[in-house]
C-alpha cells in the first residue's frame, strides 16, 4: 500500500463547517481541498475527508478518536473546545462534539497508571467516576 489510510466522516451537509470547527481546535491542521460533496482536511498531520452524504447515517460511540494530552492544559483545551457550542461530556473522558462525533480525551500516561501493579486499580476507580478527566487525582490515586 503506497498511500496511508484516512477516516471518511458522513455528515449531513455540514463537512466544511466541521473540518474548519476541527481545524480551529487542533494546531497545525488545515482544509486541503474542497468540492460540495467532500472536504479533505488534515489534523495534526492526520489527514480526514469529510462526506456531505445526507441525514441518512449519524455518528455513534462505536467509534471515537483518541487524543492523548501531556498536560492538564490540553486536557481542558480540547475538551471545553470539542465540547462546545452543543457538545455533550460523558463519562471516563468521553464527549461527543456538536456534530455528534465521539472523542477520548486522554491523558497520554493513562495506560503507564492504569497498569501500574500496586495503583492502576485506584486509578480506574478513579477515572470511573469522572467525566473530564483530572490528571492529578489520576497520578495521586
Amino acid at each position: 500500500m503506497t498511500n496511508p489510510m484516512y477516516p471518511c466522516l458522513w455528515f449531513d451537509g455540514k463537512a466544511k463547517e466541521a473540518a474548519t470547527f476541527y481545524c480551529s481546535v487542533f494546531k497545525d491542521s488545515k482544509i486541503l481541498s474542497e468540492n460540495p460533496m467532500v472536504v479533505m482536511f488534515e489534523l495534526n498531520g492526520q489527514k480526514f475527508m469529510g462526506l456531505n452524504g445526507g441525514p441518512m447515517f449519524t455518528f455513534n460511540e462505536a467509534v471515537s478518536y483518541v487524543v492523548e494530552c501531556a498536560n492538564q492544559e490540553e486536557i481542558d483545551h480540547y475538551w471545553t473546545s470539542l465540547t462546545a457550542d452543543g457538545g455533550q461530556e460523558s463519562m471516563c473522558g468521553w464527549l461527543k462534539d456538536k456534530y455528534g462525533f465521539s472523542w477520548q480525551i486522554v491523558p497520554a500516561v493513562l495506560g503507564k497508571l492504569m497498569s501500574d501493579p500496586e495503583k492502576g486499580q485506584r486509578v480506574m476507580q478513579a477515572l470511573m467516576k469522572m467525566k473530564k478527566l483530572d490528571l492529578a487525582t489520576l497520578t495521586n490515586a
